[in-house]
């Protein structure tokens, strides 16, 4: 059986919609048809550069891996879902077998296979085949699109609470008003931030990100000519100390900031505000080259944590906070597009607005013959 229409990556900027083999599923495994999938920052990567840091693409490869779809066979052992089932798709699979899995940080799993990351092929088809218990039930209020965004969710869920360990009163600072960096100020609200600072340097995203989710927002001043990063790092922080009243300790500190956009001086600065003993969460993913001013993370006794996908928990808690309706993901999705429309979308994505000058913030693709206003 081949009724399979998947969108491949054949090579840097070179994709087509292909028909592949419909995967065959093991006695604990289901077969999902894939129903909606947003496109993610690192599918644009993998599109454009043909990788991202150590992780290359070799061969053709499907892309996509933020989806939802309807249970459309499960194997012989599978109780936890049934088929016509809507669920959510956690798309890693891992050994269970190794120390990080047993330790319950199976994210990073030496062997772990995830879609859309060289070699295996993603979810932008009709057909994905994973483990059925990383297929969640959609509560009946949750749409398809809404399951599609479990996954950024889950990311941001892991970074603020799995990772930055928010409690209920504690402020926040988030630097980038990407679709991670809202659902990190989302969840961070969710969660009970006192104060949740948005950061970035297009004024319309802040704007998004303050009517969304945070209660202030910070708008970078410009570097002057031949000014270095570190040195416009030292004084943007200095400037959003003031302009908001950040102090080094007590309740006027950021006790947790996360860095969503990968850039250098957001890192520079993300370091440079946060609180003395506070905690710095890396989400973004930018230069792999960065300079930090390590003197300042050692005199603050500062945590700084690496946030790589999700891991226990966290899928469960991204559902329970959107069902519970503490996180609204309806705004995020910006454009829809049907799966005959790929090529489209992914270009609107890289542009970072559609023809009609709409900017982009979530880009929805619709599975092979659904129709883009299905939910």
């Amino acid at each position: 059986m081949s009724d399979n229409p998947s969108f491949v990556l054949k090579d840097i900027l070179d994709v087509e919609i292909q028909q592949k083999p419909v995967p065959e599923i093991d006695a604990n495994e289901v077969l999902v048809e894939v129903k909606k999938t947003g496109i993610c920052g690192t599918d644009v990567h993998f599109l454009v550069h043909g990788r991202v840091g150590d992780f290359i693409v070799e061969k053709p490869m499907v892309l996509g891996h933020e989806s939802a779809g309807v249970v459309s066979k499960v194997g012989s052992s599978v109780t936890n879902v049934k088929v016509g089932d809507r669920v959510a798709m956690e798309p890693a699979a891992t050994c269970r077998k190794c120390e990080a899995c047993k330790e319950g940080r199976y994210q990073i799993c030496p062997d772990i296979v995830c879609a859309a990351t060289p070699p295996t092929d993603g979810t932008l088809a009709r057909y994905y085949r994973l483990p059925s218990d990383l297929a969640y039930p959609l509560p009946p209020n949750l749409s398809l699109e809404d399951g599609a965004m479990m996954e950024p969710l889950s990311v941001a869920v892991h970074a603020v609470s799995s990772l930055g360990a928010l409690r209920s009163n504690q402020s926040v600072a988030v630097f980038g008003c990407g679709p991670v960096g809202l659902l990190c100020m989302a969840v961070a609200k969710a969660l009970g931030a006192s104060r949740v600072i948005a950061v970035d340097i297009i004024p319309g995203r802040l704007e998004f990100a303050k009517a969304y989710a945070a209660t202030d927002m910070f708008l970078p001043p410009p570097m002057y000519k031949d000014e270095s990063g570190v040195a416009f790092s030292v004084r943007n922080a200095q400037a959003m100390k003031e302009k908001l009243g950040i102090a080094e300790h007590g309740p006027r500190g950021i006790d947790l900031v996360l860095d969503a956009s990968g850039a250098e001086v957001s890192i520079q600065t993300g370091i440079r505000i946060t609180k003395n003993g506070g905690t710095f969460v890396q989400v973004g993913i930018g230069n792999p080259d960065v300079t930090i001013d390590m003197l300042v993370v050692l005199c603050k006794e500062l945590v700084l944590r690496g946030s790589f996908r999700y891991g226990p928990g966290d899928y469960p808690l991204a559902i329970a906070l959107a069902t519970s309706g503490k996180v609204d993901l309806k705004p995020l999705v910006s454009h829809r597009f049907p799966f005959t429309q790929a090529c489209e979308a992914f270009e609107t994505t890289r542009n970072g607005k559609s023809p009609d000058g709409k900017g982009v913030i979530k880009v929805m693709i619709s599975g092979p013959d659904v129709d883009i206003n299905e939910v």
